[in-house]
């Protein structure tokens, strides 16, 4: 289950490990954006996605010397990340999705504002459904649909075995796709 690190990253990884902090905010800038839609993804929270994404590389920094690159750097902060971000949605589960206001939309110089604000809905509806799943199926399904992770990349990840990934994916894509259906039924009855 060991994956390929590539050469600059490995190289990268010891100079950081050698203290050099340039190596190691090269090593963040590769990986930052990924992390943050990541962890996006599995809690619907912009500031908590960064949050948890900032969070994640201090900790890899001090955690550095431990670190063993059996796989790609990434992967270890995923990781953090999401743990990290788990463990803020289990302290308040009363927040939820962010909402922007629909005014917003309608200001932006989209041809169809109408569209723009039934994208917007579908896409928050989507959101909600990953958000309502289960917390290990949501992990397994954030990362490989959104991380683009493979099965054995999830499991390096999350630590578990690849026949549970495969599980978890299968319960949360059909899950998610009941909870859509109905929330499609919902939305059709009330745009009817």
């Amino acid at each position: 289950m060991t994956e390929q690190i590539p050469e600059i990253e490995e190289c990268l990884l010891i100079q950081a490990k050698e203290g050099d902090r340039n190596a190691y905010g090269e090593l963040v800038s590769r990986c930052y954006t990924d992390v943050v839609r990541v962890v996006y993804r599995l809690c619907g929270d912009t500031q908590l996605a960064q949050d948890a994404a900032q969070e994640a590389f201090i900790r890899a920094w001090m955690k550095l010397p431990e670190y063993r690159s059996k796989a790609p750097f990434s992967h270890w902060v995923y990781r953090i990340a999401v743990n990290h971000a788990l463990d803020t949605l289990r302290k308040k589960p009363q927040e939820s999705l962010e909402s922007s206001p629909a005014v917003s939309l309608l200001a932006e110089k989209t041809p169809d504002p109408e569209a723009a604000y039934l994208q917007k809905e579908q896409a928050d509806m989507v959101q909600g459904a990953v958000n309502a799943l289960p917390e290990a199926a949501r992990s397994v399904l954030v990362l490989r649909e959104y991380g683009e992770l493979s099965y054995d990349e999830i499991a390096s990840v999350l630590e578990i075995p690849v026949g549970t990934v495969m599980s978890r994916l299968n319960y949360a894509r059909g899950r998610l796709r009941d909870m859509l259906r109905k929330d499609r039924i919902e939305m059709e009855r009330e745009y009817a």
